[in-house]
């Protein structure tokens, strides 16, 4: 559970990382934007400016000033309307058009636009009685919209990072999970080979010693099922091979397993079809996974309650259910029940559901899921196995 909430903890840190570096991107932005924004619009301004100056001009006024500043603009778009709002010229603005003025009858709508949006300047032209007024429409610079839309990219490839670095780490711990079990299981399986060989040895000389004694065959029966269970342990990490199979006679040995383990106040409850549903699989890494599931539901009803064990079978899948009516599993917790570590029991190492997940996922390509809980009123884990 501990290394469980650390990556908790990791990922929470990198989302907070991420959305620091976000904001702070956006808001350093923010302003840069608005100071190039200031300084186009004072640009424009005097060079509107200049445009008055050149349009009141006459044969006694110096225009190289006024020919430099206009001529000076290579970056801002510019369009100027007359009072009728049509383009009289533009700059920086790519128009395509036959000829000059084609370019400017489609120069046209796109200064009414800009004009419509408030990106323009009036400027009143002195020609005597009848005074006329200009528009100077201008648009954002191309520098000026990268700048704007640089935050958001800037966002996208920081939650890029974030998910890949989130699953980097997951990768990389389920791999060292994965080593931890495998040799778990391996340790395990070897260290409890020479003790059950000796069993084995000593049952057989009491066999031969006490040939009418009825325990004698019971222990033999818990000596073969310590070494199933060791073979269960040394078959984790490796791939064994599934063979066509009898389901229902997989899960009767389970019932049979159950029934003398458990109490009489347990009832094993099997729904199953008449005809035998054959299925390719690992038949003892598979009743683990059942018997696990049964005696997690044991617990659930504290000792005490009804397990039903159901096969189906469609044109696709096998589908196994394990039912009880234990005390159920709260909303919170449903996704968590298959990670390693989880647990709500107090004593316990919170794998057992986790290897089951395994052994039906890797090694059956199949699926296991909680299909319903009820708090209070019990628990269905449901497995699809493919045909």
């Amino acid at each position: 559970m501990q290394w469980t909430d650390q990556i908790r903890r990791v990922k929470i840190l990198l989302v907070i990382a991420a959305i620091i570096i976000a904001v702070a991107s956006l808001v350093v932005s923010h302003f840069l934007v608005r100071d190039l924004f200031t300084e186009e619009h004072n640009r424009m301004e005097v060079w509107a400016e200049a445009m008055r100056s050149l349009s009141n001009a006459d044969e006694t006024t110096d225009l190289n000033l006024v020919l430099k500043v206009i001529n000076e603009n290579h970056t801002i778009p510019v369009i100027v309307l007359d009072e009728n709002g049509e383009a009289t010229t533009f700059r920086n603005l790519n128009v395509q058009g036959r000829d000059y003025e084609d370019s400017l009858r489609h120069a046209t709508p796109i200064g009414r636009q800009l004009k419509q949006r408030g990106k323009v300047i009036k400027i009143d032209i002195d020609s005597g009685d009848d005074p006329e007024s200009i528009y100077v429409c201008y648009d954002d610079s191309v520098m000026l919209k990268r700048l704007s839309s640089w935050p958001y990219v800037q966002l996208g490839v920081v939650m890029i990072f974030v998910v890949i670095a989130i699953f980097a780490l997951l990768t990389s711990k389920r791999a060292e999970q994965n080593k931890v079990w495998v040799g778990l299981s391996k340790e395990t399986a070897h260290q409890l080979g020479t003790p059950i060989s000796s069993l084995m040895a000593w049952t057989e000389i009491l066999r031969e010693s006490y040939p009418d004694d009825t325990l004698i065959p019971e222990m033999d029966k818990d000596v073969k099922r310590l070494q199933l269970i060791a073979d269960r342990f040394s078959k984790i990490g490796s791939l064994p091979e599934p063979v066509p199979t009898s389901l229902n006679e997989v899960m009767d040995h389970v019932v049979d397993y159950m029934n003398r383990r458990t109490s009489q106040k347990v009832m094993m409850v099997k729904d199953f079809p008449a005809h035998d549903v054959i299925i390719r699989l690992n038949a003892s890494l598979f009743e683990w996974v059942i018997e696990n599931l049964c005696k997690n539901a044991v617990d659930a009803m504290e000792g005490s309650g009804k397990i039903t064990l159901h096969i189906e079978e469609n044109s696709k899948f096998a589908i196994i259910e394990v039912s009880d009516t234990g005390k159920g599993i709260k909303k919170k917790d449903l996704r968590n029940v298959f990670t390693p570590g989880f647990t709500t029991k107090k004593r316990g190492w919170g794998l057992g559901l986790s290897l089951a997940k395994r052994i039906i996922e890797e090694y059956h390509r199949g699926r296991i899921f909680v299909k319903s809980s009820e708090v209070g009123k019990g628990t269905t884990f449901r497995i699809e196995l493919n045909k």
